[in-house]
This record gives C-alpha cells, structure tokens and sequence, in this order.
C-alpha cells in the first residue's frame, strides 16, 4: 500500500458502493426510438459519457425501474468488455438526465455512497495512473476480447480523502482540467482539419487539381461496366479515363487453410491483411506468416510499385490502400487485399493509390456490399474503378507537388501529436499528485476518512436487522391466507383458500 496522508486511507470500491450492477441484455436493439434509450458501449469514455450515442429497448420503463436498470445522476458507469484493454475498466459518470436512460451488459453501474465517497472523486481516481495501474492487472483477454468482472473492479483499491477533503481536490482538479481539456480540444480539431486537408490533396492530386493551370473539363467518361460512377470529377483535357483492368492486373490473395499449415511441401512467407493495409501508408509493425505452396508463393509474391487496395473491413474502409516498396522480401497478401499491378509505364502508382484513396473513397462505398457486421467489395467491381490517366510526361511533376503538400501536413501532424502526448503526460502527473496527497492542503479538523468508513459501517449494521425484520414480515403477509371483516368488533377471521 502507497504512504498516504494523515486523514487518508485505502478502501475497496466495494466498500464505497452501494451497489455494483450489470447492464440488461438487449436482444436486436432498434435504431428508432422506440423504447428506452440504451446506451452503447462506445459511449463510455475515460472521464466522458457521449448521453447521444444511443439504441433502444424495447422493455418498458417499469420494468427497467423494477429491475433497478435504470441510471441515475452520479452513477458511474464502467466498461465491462472491450477489444482494447486500455478502454477497459474506463469511468464515466451520468450527469443530470431528463428522461429515462438505461444501460447494457457490456458496461458496469456504480453506485457510490455519497456519504462516504463523492462519485466524481471516484471518477478522477480511476483515470489516474496509480488505479489504471491496478484496473489493468485484474483485466483479462480471451480469443482478442477483453474484459473485467463486477467482482474483479469491486476489490480494486482507490486512495480515500475525508469527505470534505475529497470535494476540495475535486475543485483544484476541475479548475486546473478546464484549461487543459480546452487546450487538448484545439488539438483534436488540429488533428481532424490536418486529415481533412490530406484527404483533399489525395482526391486533387489524382484528377490533376493540384497546382494546374490546364483547362479542365468534363472528359469522356469510361464505357458503362455494371457499376456506379456517380458523377466524374473533371479532369484536364489532356487525360483520359480508363478503367482500373485496362491499365493494372488485379488479382485476390491467398485464403487461410489451416488444415494445409503443416503440409511438408509448403513455403512460409510473410502475408499482408487488412490491419496492414491503411489509408495511404503501409503498417508493417506486426506482419503475419503463413504456409504456401511454393506456385502460390511465386503467383502472389509482392513487387516494388504494386498498389494494395481493401477488399473488406468497414464501409467506409473499402479500397483504402497504399504503394508497396519492397520492405519485405517474399511478402505475399491475403485474400481480403487485391494487389494492382500497373501494366508497363501507363500510371505513377501513388497517383493510383491517391486516388483510390480520394474519389475512391465514396465509389468504393457505393457500389460495395453490406453484410451484418463487414462491407466488402468484388474484385470484378473493383476492376471497374475509374480511373484518370494523365500523359506519362507530367505524372513525375504531379506527384512532386502533392508529397510537397503531404510532407508539409506530416509536419504538422507531427507537431501537433507531440504537444497531445505531452498534455496527456500533464494530465496524468497532475492527477498523480492529487491521489497522493498533494494538491490540496490536509486540514487536520477533517473527520479522517478511517472513522468515517467505521462510522458508517455502523449505521448499515444497525439498519441491516430492521429491513431484514421487515422483508421477513411482508413475506409472511403475502404467505398469509386473506381475511374478512365480521360483526361491530371488527374481527377478523381466516378466508378457506
């Protein structure tokens, strides 16, 4: 246990709740509103509670009141499961509410006894490193899930402050977060405006729209292929459209046969998935292996200039992609990551891969499938992708300019992540003297938060017997048979059942 201050102790969560509750099982929540509203696991941030990001049940608000399963201001509320075990055990606390509001099974209710505890501290000690510490220690992941039980976040130890002292570090933290979530705000929309420019250079650079004095206009479009076009951006008069296969071989990836991996015959070589495969770069940090057969291997193997482009994944992921390089010899891709492979000298690869990822973007989306829970495209479609082709001449030129202006917004994402990282390493310090004692002063006239624990244990052991006696006699009430009422005396005398 840490040195605490006088005043000061270490206590359970359990110790402090009055209850600790899982959510209800919504089968096939709806996406109206019809019924009460059902938060999503999504909408459990550290320290944030998104009350828009909502589903709905379709039980009724007395039932979700008779199962105690409906929220109330000051819960906290946890997430119980989640694929990132960072997000794990993360707090949010339910602000005042006008209607009712429920919760589901993935996600844990608190609900702290404010007379030992005030909620928002609670809130403030489960984001600070020395309680994530202990959070982290109890999660536990299974088949790529992870997750935390009702008892396992009961017994994690939080710093406890006299009650009083508790709303005066609540005060220094909220006055000295205010400017700091601010702050961070302004990055994040430095972040989002920084993609959005990317984006648009990605879209420009692929139609010519970067730096061009050439007349544009709207160019005879490729013939009619089965897909969606939807309306062509203009181009300079000097381009042509094509359609992806006139200009590229696309073939699919190899598919997983783990009854083949132990084949003798067999080659392992390394292969890129979807996760590698992102929005104009390439994530080679965690590269899986695989076993081939030797013909297999040859046939898929990856080439400098080869563009890679999703097959599958989240809609709006579909035909995102990048320009291989080489980085690993004898890489292979698997079936979810079409590999174009530009014919001769006809295209600049990132031209192709920028415009994939610009223009592509939304004609990716729409003439790709939605199944339950993935969108995937066709290679037949994606080998109808419209293509422009600028004369062979100016490409070299156009893709100068656009890695100027790509180069020039690394650089500022770049600046613009250091400064997050550092006011995360603010935050987190600021929160780690808070819990150790020292952002606000102790007054030693504070009834220590011990005495006040053993206090109130008291009362909850002297109320236990009454409500104990009281259940014990509503049920030998409803076990009794009815009665009636006779004569002036009013007596009363046993119904037969």
């Amino acid at each position: 246990m840490t040195e605490l201050p006088v005043g000061w102790t270490e206590v359970t969560l359990g110790e402090v709740a009055d209850s600790v509750k899982n959510g209800i099982f919504v089968s096939r929540p709806g996406v109206e509103p019809n019924g009460v509203p059902v938060l999503r696991i999504s909408a459990v941030r550290p320290g944030t509670l998104q009350l828009d990001d909502v589903r709905y049940s379709a039980m009724s608000e007395e039932d979700l009141a008779a199962s105690d399963s409906l929220l109330a201001p000051g819960d906290l509320l946890f997430t119980r499961y989640n694929g990132n075990a960072d997000y794990v055990g993360a707090c949010a606390l339910v602000p005042p509410i006008a209607a009712a509001l429920t919760y589901p099974d993935k996600l844990i209710r608190v609900r702290v006894d404010a007379r030992v505890a005030d909620p928002a501290f609670v809130l403030y000690a489960f984001q600070s490193p020395l309680v994530r510490a202990r959070v982290r220690r109890v999660v536990r992941t299974t088949a790529g899930q992870s997750g935390i039980s009702g008892a396992s976040l009961r017994v994690i130890r939080i710093p406890l402050p006299p009650l009083v002292e508790q709303k005066r570090v609540i005060a220094a933290l909220e006055g000295s977060l205010a400017p700091w979530g601010s702050g961070l705000s302004q990055l994040l929309r430095s972040t989002r405006r920084i993609s959005r420019f990317r984006d648009q250079v990605m879209l420009l650079a692929g139609v010519g729209g970067l730096g061009s004095a050439e007349p544009r206009e709207l160019a005879e479009p490729p013939e009619w292929a089965g897909v969606h076009d939807g309306e062509l951006p203009s181009i300079p008069d000097t381009w042509q459209w094509k359609r992806l296969d006139e200009i590229a071989e696309v073939v699919g990836g190899v598919t997983k046969d783990s009854k083949r991996q132990s084949d003798p015959g067999f080659v392992e070589v390394p292969y890129l998935r979807v996760a590698n495969v992102q929005r104009a770069r390439l994530d080679l940090s965690e590269v899986a292996h695989i076993k081939v057969s030797p013909k297999k291997a040859d046939q898929l193997r990856l080439e400098p200039g080869d563009v890679l482009l999703n097959e599958g994944g989240d809609r709006d992921k579909l035909g995102r992609g990048w320009v291989w390089e080489g980085q690993l010899p004898n890489c292979i891709h698997q079936n979810h990551v079409f590999r174009a492979r530009i014919k001769g000298d006809v295209l600049h690869p990132k031209l192709l891969a920028w415009h994939a990822n610009g223009f592509g973007r939304r004609w990716f989306e729409v003439n790709g499938l939605q199944s339950v829970n993935l969108a995937s495209i066709s290679l037949g479609k994606m080998k109808k992708f419209p293509v422009p082709i600028p004369p062979r001449p100016e490409q070299d030129r156009l893709v100068q300019v656009a890695e100027e202006y790509l180069s020039l917004l690394d650089s500022m994402e770049s600046a613009v992540s250091s400064a997050r990282e550092k006011a995360t390493r603010l935050r987190a310090s600021l929160l780690t003297e808070a819990f150790a004692g020292r952002l606000v002063p102790q007054d030693p006239d504070d009834e220590p938060a011990s005495e006040l624990l053993a206090r109130i244990r008291a009362e909850r052991e002297a109320v236990a017997p009454k409500q104990k006696a009281r259940a014990t006699r509503t049920r030998k009430q409803l076990a009794a048979p009815p009665t009636r009422v006779t004569g002036d005396n009013y007596q009363q005398e046993a119904l037969p059942l």
